[in-house]
Formats: C-alpha cells, sequence, structure tokens
C-alpha cells in the first residue's frame, strides 16, 4: 500500500499589535505576576480538577499532541475522520505522522488524545471520550464520509455498562455516516483486559450494524512498554483496516 504524503495546516498570520509606552520596572513586575497567576488560571480551568501535578502535565502534553495531530490532514480522496487514542497520535513514535491512520486511503484527520476511550472514565484529562472528541470534530470538519474509530486498550478497568454507553454515544454522534470501530490489540500489558473489550465491541457493532476491526490473531510487535506499538507495528495495524475500508 502507497503511504499518502502529508499536508500541514498552516496558521495564519497574526494581526499587528499596537505600540504601547514602554512601563515602569513596577509595572513590568505587576504585569509578569498577572501573566503567571493567568497561565495557572487557565491550565486549573483545562483539567477541570481532575488532574493535578504530573497529571495535570501529561494531560497539557496529551492535549498538545492532540493538537498537533488535528492540523495535519494526510492523503487525498474522499474525507476521512479517525478518533482514536495514543495510538492515533502516534505517542513515543519518532514520527507521530508514522502512526497507522497514515496508511489509509482517502484525506485523512486525525482526532486524537492518548489515554482515553469508549467510556467517559477512561481518561484522568475530562470529557475526552470518543463520543464528545467525535461530535467535536464532526461539527468541525462536516464533510467526512467515514468515521474510523479505535481504541479500547484504555477502556480495560470500566465497566461494561460505561463501555456500552459510551459506544452507543459514538453510533449517535457518528449519524448517517460510515463507522468503523476498531478493536484493541492484545497488547501484553493488558492482553486480558483487551480480549474482553474486544468482545464487547464485537457484540455492540453487530448489534448497531456496524463495522467491526478486530484485531484479534494479528501479531504486532510493541515496545518495551508491552503497550505501544513500533513503527513496523503501527504498518501492520493501520494495513489491517485500510483492507476493512476498501470493503465499505
Amino acid at each position: 500500500m502507497v503511504r499518502r504524503g502529508a499536508q500541514v495546516a498552516r496558521p495564519e498570520t497574526p494581526a499587528g499589535a499596537e505600540t504601547v509606552a514602554r512601563p515602569s520596572r513596577w509595572r513590568r513586575r505587576a504585569a509578569a505576576v498577572l501573566a503567571a497567576v493567568v497561565t495557572a488560571a487557565a491550565v486549573s480551568v483545562w483539567v477541570a480538577g481532575q488532574a493535578t501535578g504530573e497529571a495535570a502535565g501529561r494531560c497539557e502534553r496529551f492535549a498538545a499532541a492532540s493538537s498537533d495531530r488535528a492540523g495535519v490532514v494526510t492523503g487525498i480522496g474522499r474525507p476521512a475522520l479517525v478518533v482514536g487514542d495514543s495510538y492515533a497520535v502516534g505517542l513515543l513514535l519518532d514520527d507521530p505522522l508514522r502512526a497507522w491512520p497514515a496508511r489509509l486511503d482517502g484525506r485523512v484527520r486525525v482526532a486524537g488524545f492518548s489515554g482515553s476511550g469508549f467510556s467517559r472514565g477512561a481518561s484522568g484529562c475530562g470529557e475526552v471520550s470518543f463520543a464528545t472528541r467525535t461530535s467535536a470534530a464532526l461539527r468541525a470538519h462536516p464533510a467526512a464520509e467515514v468515521v474510523v474509530v479505535e481504541g479500547g486498550l484504555n477502556d480495560h478497568d470500566q465497566t461494561r455498562a460505561a463501555i456500552v454507553r459510551g459506544f452507543e454515544r459514538v453510533v449517535a454522534a457518528v449519524g448517517d455516516r460510515h463507522l468503523v470501530v476498531v478493536g484493541p490489540p492484545a497488547a501484553p500489558s493488558r492482553a486480558e483486559q483487551a480480549r474482553r473489550v474486544d468482545a464487547l465491541l464485537t457484540r455492540l457493532s453487530a448489534r448497531h450494524g456496524t463495522t467491526y476491526v478486530s484485531m484479534k490473531g494479528l501479531t504486532l510487535p510493541f515496545l518495551p512498554d508491552d503497550l505501544h506499538l513500533t513503527p513496523e507495528g503501527h504498518t501492520a495495524f493501520g494495513d489491517r483496516v485500510a483492507t476493512a475500508l476498501t470493503r465499505l
């Protein structure tokens, strides 16, 4: 399969700033303090009290990576949207653009967020569940004809009911578009839980008439953390999804 190139969305040039008088030393110090307070308040609002300390820093990094990846479009052809977890954004890869979505045909946008899942409780970074981000991404890019939702590894400790609710919210958010659900691979650190989630997603997809791509039986190479894929693993993962998409 030919790997498509990437087009980077360039930000608009900011408007020129007004010229202001040079402040005194006291005013400069007060401005610096005020800026620090405003920045801290913004971070506190973003995490909504759900993450502190190291967790808050991790959430900020995940949010930045999510934003960076959302600004890149790969490939040409019919517009498609990928919603997923750390696999979708290429966490721990030297080149995140080599993550599995780059193997798909079409004009692909990615709305990924590391640590997220079908259930609201999968992430400690606030409401970043698949359904919530699918709705937001489709409002921003309504032309998407196919929506690929990938994940489940981060739902490893969530209840069946929570996963079911999240799945049904995804189906509602996608509406009449083609929905393809991609299940979790049996990552060594969460193999048993991944099999449980895969079985549940298989049943839910059948119930809702949704295309389901299981990673069951696919041997994938993992990084030393036994959770994330190597570049070769991303290639094999993406090719299995791409094959399923050609059948739509």
